[in-house]
């Protein structure tokens, strides 16, 4: 990473009002700037890791300790300059309303729409190359969840929540439906403050988990979890957790849900989060009758994509085992049945028991 032109603390105090401007026409919501100390919460990672509790995301352990040094990850760099931005689709059908109707598939709000690893990805590297033009060349790289961040304790100290009980991060002003991003760099901005926690007694999140995956405060046993397990984890779904996804086919947010600080909450300005494809609200048997090409050409450009086509039906295969005794259903698994590989006939006969002849 090349060094910076010198500056002066009020000229970075200056660069830093300029960083602000330049987020919010972008489309940012927030923004601030965080050292990179993250010495306390390497140990929770390291004890966290010890434990198992990152099942089978391997890399989590592969990058070990880089991830909280983001300058052995980026020499050189000695600041993260941190984003959020909303993707709550304002159209999207009521939460609740999908998830209490077993025949309908629930998807994680954050997936309804383009895949966000490339619109905050794109928008982060217009921002870098705008205060560029602006006060010439300096180091940084852009990071979107896939470099090996603690992006939410970055943002943390950059002012933009805190840590709630289920991990996620919480705003005063937005509550958590919103996407983390960060841009490491070697300008040595004036960095900001983490705030107060504002959980108090709130035990709502933890009370919630259909798996009971959150532990404890700040505590997520991810093999339980089910984004993990319907996102993550490659292969079979545990039994004893299959009843308890219900109809949740790509992630989880009943933790977000239950929140009240979600009453605060914005939704998405950004095109690319509205709905697509009807995925807030479609049929289980529908989604299950696509073909593998029908869910490339649908899912392309989606952080669903990312699955495949295998654990997808997997997922509503599970579901379609909890859902309510109907003859369509029976059908659907049946007809998926005979050209399906082994993980995924594994998962129909199971919802096949579940809705006997």
């Amino acid at each position: 990473m090349p060094g910076p032109t010198n500056f002066a603390p009020p000229a970075l105090a200056a660069i830093r009002v300029q960083l602000q401007t330049l987020a919010q026409q972008l489309g940012f919501d927030a923004l601030g700037v965080a050292d990179l100390d993250l010495a306390p919460e390497e140990q929770h990672l390291l004890r966290w890791l010890d434990e198992g509790c990152h099942g089978d995301m391997h890399y989590m352990a592969r990058h070990g300790v880089l991830r909280s040094r983001p300058a052995e990850l980026v020499p050189g760099s000695v600041r993260a300059i941190c984003v959020r931005m909303n993707y709550l689709p304002e159209e999207a059908a009521a939460a609740d309303a999908v998830l209490a109707d077993p025949q309908r598939a629930y998807v994680s709000r954050y997936a309804l729409g383009r895949d966000y690893h490339k619109v905050l990805r794109g928008q982060l590297k217009k921002l870098a190359q705008q205060l560029l033009a602006r006060i010439g060349p300096f180091g940084y790289r852009v990071c979107v969840d896939s470099a090996p961040v603690l992006e939410k304790a970055l943002a943390r100290n950059a002012g933009l929540g805190w840590i709630g009980k289920h991990t996620n991060l919480l705003a005063r002003d937005a509550g958590s439906w919103f996407f983390l991003g960060e841009i490491l760099t070697d300008l040595p901005l004036p960095a900001d403050s983490a705030p107060t926690q504002h959980c108090g007694t709130c035990t709502a999140c933890i009370d919630i988990c259909p798996t009971q995956a959150i532990v404890g405060p700040q505590q997520l046993d991810a093999r339980r979890c089910v984004s993990y397990l319907t996102i993550e984890h490659h292969g079979s779904i545990p039994l004893e957790l299959r009843r308890a996804l219900g109809n949740r086919i790509y992630g989880c947010d009943d933790c977000q849900l239950v929140c009240p600080w979600n009453k605060f909450a914005r939704t998405a300005a950004h095109p690319d989060f509205k709905v697509r494809h009807h995925l807030d609200r479609t049929r289980l048997t529908e989604l299950f009758a696509w073909t593998e090409n029908e869910f490339a050409q649908r899912m392309r450009g989606s952080a669903i994509y990312r699955i495949g086509y295998e654990r997808w039906s997997r997922n509503i295969a599970v579901a379609l085992g909890n859902a309510p005794q109907a003859p369509e259903v029976r059908q659907s698994l049946l007809q998926r049945r005979a050209h399906a590989s082994a993980l995924l006939r594994e998962h129909i006969d199971w919802a096949l028991q579940q809705h006997p002849a």
